[in-house]
């Protein structure tokens, strides 16, 4: 029995959003998977009609893991892995009905997979439960980008240079401030706070429950922190977690490193970024080492210990965090397109040390490749790799690779976005998102008058602005809702209106 969606006031729509409704009409049950307090439940409640909570019934799913499937459809089961049960109770309520469609939504902020084989589920569920992976907010969806550039229009060869605001105090503020919903209209020294929570939490609790120490489990992530974006080898993370001592190996070996590595991949802490080849078939694609990044860019400054001050007096050290920023947005803008297989992301690196940060494959063998630039000093040396790149990858007539559809240096702060040669953009953060406006924000017609108010409305009480009549409203609403003036104009007329009569 289908019922009203579920929705909560000042929920900001999210580019996954379309991803879920697609999935909800494709497979019998979708599961949203994702780090904790990324959006999960609140994403979950607009495409739902009722919800059970695990957590708050955990004795009850134990004893009974089919009273959770219990409501209208389709059905929320809200951190379904605490009873991991419920996955294969799912998978049969959706086989006992031939044809079922959007039946049950899970969501999940940590897979039983690197538990023991007694808690992970019994089946797959391949065919029936569609898996849907959600990251913290990117900038277009807080507003910081307005996504004039975007992923989908290059792909279709659609481009309009632009100029861009934006500085590095904004970039650094964004990067320590990171993707949490609670966490947008804070300043960064506040927002780190969430950081650190999450991570002690996560540490103190999330890793004693598998069994695991959460000494070695920070000691782990604190070494990916400091190696952001590196291919880095077991041995290395073993000598960062007990170089000091005089036997690293007493402590802990190669094989326990693995192990914490698998977890915090579980709980979706940890980013690996598999390597590219073009070849499908080539072997190699299975060889290259992932490189590793975090959820968010703001766990990388909480594990190294370092504000935003600190990060602008050290170069170096934020060129990792805003590469982690970048890849976190790219992945997610990636997910939202026909992609080549379940990997948003991957990097080129051959054999003579000829690397490319990020590379973008489609289904139909389409693909994009990108540097990473935290300066704007440094595009030139940006072009001039995704060249030797394309040359190394297209030139060798045997490999039979295609040319790719286009090529881009993504720059930290840059005043214009820009075509510097035929197919190769440079492109400021700035100005990046996924479909030239974000995707998923309700615009003002018949149909959405009354969300895209509420929407626009939420926007000015989370900016502290008491009425629309206060000079920067307006701004603020452009900034934040990614409409244009006119539209946003309209919207807020109705509201102002009453404002000014009262």
């Amino acid at each position: 029995m289908a019922g009203e969606r579920l929705h909560r006031d000042g929920y900001i729509p999210r580019i996954v959003d379309a991803q879920i409704a697609r999935y909800l009409r494709v497979f019998g049950a979708v599961e949203i998977a994702g780090t904790k307090w990324c959006g999960k439940t609140w994403a979950a409640l607009e495409h739902g009609a009722s919800a059970s909570y695990v957590d708050e019934n955990l004795d009850l799913a134990r004893a009974d893991p089919a009273m959770m499937l219990l409501g209208d459809r389709p059905h929320i089961i809200d951190e379904w892995q605490r009873v991991p049960q419920i996955w294969d109770y799912v998978r049969h309520e959706v086989d006992r009905t031939r044809g079922t469609r959007g039946a049950y939504i899970l969501t999940g902020s940590a897979t039983p997979a690197f538990g023991s084989k007694a808690e992970a589920p019994a089946h797959s569920g391949a065919g029936r439960i569609g898996r849907v992976r959600m990251h913290p907010m990117t900038l277009a969806e807080t507003g910081e980008s307005n996504g004039k550039v975007s992923l989908a229009g290059l792909f279709e060869h659609r481009f309009e240079p632009c100029r861009c605001n934006g500085d590095t105090p904004w970039l650094v503020e964004a990067a320590c401030r990171g993707g949490w919903p609670e966490a947008i209209d804070m300043v960064s020294a506040d927002a780190q706070l969430i950081a650190r929570e999450y991570l002690n939490t996560t540490f103190s609790s999330s890793f004693p429950a598998v069994g695991l120490d959460p000494d070695i489990a920070r000691r782990v992530s604190a070494s990916i922190a400091r190696n952001l974006g590196q291919a880095t080898t077991y041995k290395t993370i073993l000598m960062d977690m007990f170089g000091a001592e005089e036997e690293p190996t007493a402590f802990a070996d190669e094989t326990k490193v693995r192990r914490y590595l698998d977890a915090l991949k579980g709980m979706f802490i940890l980013e690996e970024v598999p390597g590219w080849v073009p070849a499908a078939r080539d072997k190699r694609r299975f060889t290259v080492k992932p490189k590793r990044y975090l959820a968010d860019p703001s766990l990388a400054c909480a594990l190294l210990g370092m504000s935003s001050q600190a990060l602008l007096a050290d170069w170096q050290t934020f060129g990792l965090v805003f590469e982690n920023l970048v890849i976190r947005d790219l992945s997610v803008y990636a997910r939202s397109l026909d992609l080549l297989d379940s990997t948003p992301v991957r990097y080129y690196r051959d054999d003579s040390g000829l690397e490319c940060d990020a590379i973008v494959q489609l289904a139909d063998g389409r693909w994009a490749a990108f540097e990473i630039k935290v300066s704007e000093d440094k595009a030139n040396a940006g072009v001039e790799s995704l060249k030797r790149v394309r040359k190394k990858v297209c030139g060798n007539p045997r490999s039979r690779t295609r040319e790719p559809e286009f090529m881009a240096v993504i720059v930290g702060v840059g005043e214009y976005a820009r075509e510097v040669e035929d197919g190769i953009y440079v492109i400021p953060f700035a100005r990046w998102g996924v479909k030239g406006r974000h995707a998923v924000c309700p615009l003002p017609g018949a149909t959405d008058w009354c969300k895209g108010v509420r929407f626009v409305c939420t926007m000015l009480a989370r900016s502290n602005l008491t009425t629309c009549t206060k000079g920067l409203t307006f701004k603020t609403s452009l900034r934040l809702a990614l409409w244009s003036e006119p539209q946003v104009n309209a919207i807020l007329l109705p509201y102002r209106t009453v404002l000014y009569s009262a």
